[in-house]
């Protein structure tokens, strides 16, 4: 097999390029040895990875004590850091099945990839519920299953709805994903010369042998699984929202927590999924199949939804003032002004006022600043997290009970472990699996669909 210069233009996506010079430079990745720079990179998530192991097992050592959380803030990093990582993994299933549904060319390049970050992002998600409860080894009792006992779940508390929400959520992404990859599972099966890697994508491949009846039920498959998984970007984040919004707490008792839940979380999961793709495009050379064009479309699916979270944040305080009633025209100002207000700012600016940038085409089309601002946008999305979460219940309805939340090094070391977790994940499938579909970009490649005249 000839090398590819990739210091030279290549044009895959646009131009009529030959198909073989599409797998080679996708599968490239998994072909090559890695370098030093990547066991640099995995050894530095590794170890994120490792402080966050260790501070659980202290946490199961010593107890849920050495966590900030206190009363009445009874919530602290734990769930703010779950509302954070099922929202990233929001970008993937939108940019995936509902832009696959509306025929959008551009999401071939990068929907593979935020498949998987999908489903990392939840991975790293349901670690939270578990270790917030304090006895991760119930967990199971979150299962309805049948029992001399009699012990049946609470299905009239929204935490267990999170449970059948987000496992329903993971299970038809998964499934979605592992779909998308039976054709690329057979071209690499067909390629290698490994008689190991041969049995493994002859295993995974299920069979697969590029026949016109392959492909018919393949895509009506996928498609059905895309109908399937474009309700669950609604649904899943919805049900977070009820997480809150069913309370009686001043700052949650609100039916706008809904759409506003959803579209936070579209808006931080396109943040981070162009955040990891401008990296991984320099990385191996994809800037043909993850063109600027793209990242632009990406950019202004950010520019739309920070407009629709930073509406929501004006008609909170709208609609505590017109409701009339003190506590909660009382939990809005105190966010703004009382003792979290620096929190309340970032998480302003960053969502709000910082994305405005992208109304300049210069700088949705300028890298660095588009990934500075996709940083930021996620440092924002965080902030909303906790600022929803710790700022109502540190004030509550009696002034004798509030208190002030201070996390501690175990809930930073913690979090710092999740995005060890997310990144090692990530990084790992670079190069076990094909990041970017080869079947789909070849399918948009110019002059790879028959013309028909007119038609």
């Amino acid at each position: 097999m000839s090398a590819i210069d990739y210091t030279q233009e290549l044009s895959v996506v646009e131009g009529k390029p030959p198909l073989r010079e599409i797998d080679e430079l996708i599968i490239q990745p998994l072909d090559t040895k890695p370098d030093k720079n990547f066991f640099i990179a995995l050894s530095i998530t590794g170890s994120m990875l490792l402080l966050g192991a260790l501070m659980l097992a202290w946490s199961f050592y010593k107890g849920t004590g050495v966590w900030g959380n206190n009363n009445p803030v009874a919530w602290g990093f734990p769930i703010v850091n779950f509302v954070f990582w099922v929202g990233i993994g929001h970008a993937g299933t939108l940019i995936s099945a509902i832009l696959f549904l509306f025929r959008q060319k551009w999401r071939t390049g990068i929907a593979r990839f935020a498949e998987g970050m999908t489903i990392f992002a939840v991975m790293t998600a349901g670690v939270f519920p578990i270790i917030h409860t304090g006895r991760p080894w119930l967990a199971g009792y979150l299962l309805p299953y049948p029992n001399q006992h009699d012990l049946w779940v609470n299905f009239h508390s929204p935490l267990v709805w999170d449970v059948f929400a987000v496992s329903t959520y993971f299970t038809v992404s998964f499934v979605f994903w592992y779909v998308g990859l039976i054709p690329d599972f057979g071209t690499l099966r067909d390629r290698t010369a490994s008689k190991i890697k041969k049995v493994i994508y002859s295993v995974f491949s299920l069979g697969w042998r590029h026949s016109n009846r392959h492909w018919q039920h393949y895509e009506m498959v996928y498609l059905v699984l895309a109908g399937f998984a474009t309700p669950l970007v609604l649904s899943v984040h919805t049900i977070v929202s009820f997480d809150f919004a069913v309370s009686i707490l001043p700052g949650w008792h609100t039916t706008i927590f809904p759409p506003y839940f959803v579209a936070g979380a579209v808006f931080s999961g396109f943040a981070m999924v162009q955040n990891v793709l401008i990296i991984i495009r320099k990385i191996f050379h994809f800037e043909h199949i993850i063109t600027l064009d793209t990242l632009e479309r990406m950019n202004k699916i950010i520019l739309l939804t920070g407009m629709m979270v930073g509406y929501a944040y004006a008609m909170e305080f709208f609609i505590a003032w017109y409701s009339g009633v003190q506590p909660e025209q009382f939990a809005f100002l105190n966010r703004a002004f009382g003792p979290y207000m620096w929190a309340y700012w970032i998480m302003v600016s960053c969502n709000v006022i910082f994305p405005q940038f992208f109304w300049i085409k210069k700088i949705r089309r300028k890298i660095s600043v588009m990934f500075i601002i996709a940083v930021l946008v996620n440092v924002g999305m965080w902030f909303e997290r906790f600022v929803i979460t710790v700022t109502s219940l540190s004030r509550d309805y009696l002034p004798s009970s509030w208190a002030y939340y201070k996390p501690t090094l175990v809930d930073g070391g913690i979090l710092i472990g999740s995005f060890g977790l997310f990144f090692t994940l990530l990084i790992l499938f670079t190069k076990s699996l094909p990041v970017i579909s080869i079947s789909e970009v070849k399918a948009v490649v110019d002059g790879a669909q028959p013309s028909h005249g007119e038609h």
